[in-house]
Parts: structure tokens; sequence; C-alpha cells
């Protein structure tokens, strides 16, 4: 087992070396304009004459694949990652900025996802082929087609538009004030942490109320793997002669 988790530490940065290329491959499919937006965060930098060309020169993207790609693994050591278009910042800013909440999603996704889908998947195994595992086939199937960005507005229809029990965001107005209040000390970034190190109990409850739709958005679809994997992998044991032999022995 150790010797198998070695094997696969030592594949990540070929994957990830291996992830790079492809990604700058893609991308050098495009002229050296369309990648100068990559770079340029201020339009009036391109109003001069030539200003375009000089800074194509500047960052290299005339140059020939492999010292682009060189360049490109380059700024990536380096950590400049890029100018993102759509939240007009830089890429790590927006990493930076995001990343805690994301962080928390999946802390508080990972109970619900591994004890609920292997659940499932015990369940539909013990009853294979009733009722009960038709309807989880199906509910698997559905998670698998769904895409998230759609189960997640019709949970959020249903349960705040409609219903209006889980509210969208990460916490109330009220509450949001006071987090980004200077009295508020902001240690790890993680709501629901922060909020139980400033003593703000409610708080916390609040938060834990905003993170139940998406907790659950990220669950269903990881219920509908798991179910499935479990599910084959029970079915796989039921099936062994030792399994067998101790139904015959009763």
């Amino acid at each position: 087992m150790l010797s198998f988790i070695i094997r696969r530490l030592l594949l990540l940065p070929v994957t990830l070396l291996g992830l790079t290329f492809l990604i700058f491959l893609f991308m050098s499919a495009l002229s050296p304009y369309a990648l100068l937006s990559t770079y340029v965060n201020n339009p009036r930098q391109l109003q001069a004459p030539g200003a375009a060309q000089n800074l194509i020169k500047q960052y290299g993207l005339d140059k020939p694949f492999y010292i682009k790609y060189v360049n490109y693994l380059n700024q990536i050591i380096h950590g400049n990652l890029g100018w993102s278009q759509t939240m007009n910042e830089t890429v790590v800013q927006v990493i930076e900025t995001r990343f805690p909440a994301t962080l928390e999603l999946a802390l508080y996704s990972i109970v619900p996802i591994v004890i609920v889908g292997i659940w499932l998947g015990v369940v539909a195994a013990v009853h294979h082929n009733g009722l009960i595992d038709q309807i989880l086939r199906v509910i698997a199937l559905i998670g698998y087609s769904v895409p998230a960005f759609v189960l997640g507005l019709i949970l959020l229809f249903i349960f705040y538009g409609v219903l209006r029990w889980l509210p969208p965001g990460r916490l109330g107005l009220g509450f949001e004030m006071i987090y980004n209040s200077p009295s508020f000390h902001h240690y790890t970034g993680l709501v629901t942490i922060d909020a139980l190190l400033n003593g703000r109990f409610w708080m916390f409850l609040d938060a834990l109320k905003h993170l139940v739709d998406p907790v659950l958005t990220l669950s269903f679809l990881s219920w509908a793997g798991l179910l499935r994997i479990t599910r084959s992998s029970m079915l796989e044991a039921l099936g062994q002669d030792y399994v067998r032999t101790a139904r015959a022995k009763g």
C-alpha cells in the first residue's frame, strides 16, 4: 500500500507537467494578439501606435513554440498565472479570494458524500434488482446527467425562491456587516471557523444554514459516482465463495 502511494506521488509532477503542456498546446493555436489579452490588464496599454506589437515582443509571444512553453513554465514557477478578464484581477488574486469559500464547502461536504454515498451503495447492493435498487440507480443516473450549476439553480429555486428556507450567499446581511467590520478578526478565511474563534455562535449557525444548499448540491452529484462504485464492489463481494459458504451455514 505504501509503495502504491509513493508511486502515485511520484507520478503527480509528471501529470501536472502533462496538463500544462496540453493547456499551452491549445493556447498556442491562438494568434499572438489573442494571447496578449491574458497579459494586459488595462486596455489603455494598447492605445499607443505599435503598443500591441511591442508588448508581443516583450512577452515573447512571437517566439517558437518551445521557447514560449519554457517561458510559460517559468512564469508559473514564479507565481504569475496571468490576468483574469472575467474577474478583472490576476489569477493569483482570484484564487486567494475564493479559495477559503471553496475549502469550507469541500470540508463540510466530505462527511455527507462519503457516509451517504457508501450507505446508498450498500442498500442498493443488498436489494439487488429490487424496487429500492431501481430507484437508487435512477437517482444515480440523474446525478450523472444533471450539470452542477443546473442542480444548484433548481435547489436554490425550491429552498429559497419557494420555501424561503435556505438563503444564498455565505452570510445574512446583518452578520455580513459584522464579518466585514474592522472589529472582526479573519483568522482562516473560513466563515464558520472565524465565527467560532470570534465568539459569534449565532453567526456560526447562520453560516451553516447558508452552506446547506451548496453542500447538498455537491453531495448529490458525488453520491451518483460513489453509489455506483460501492454497489458494484458490494455485489462482487457478495458473490464470493466465502459469502455463499457463510450463507449455507446459516
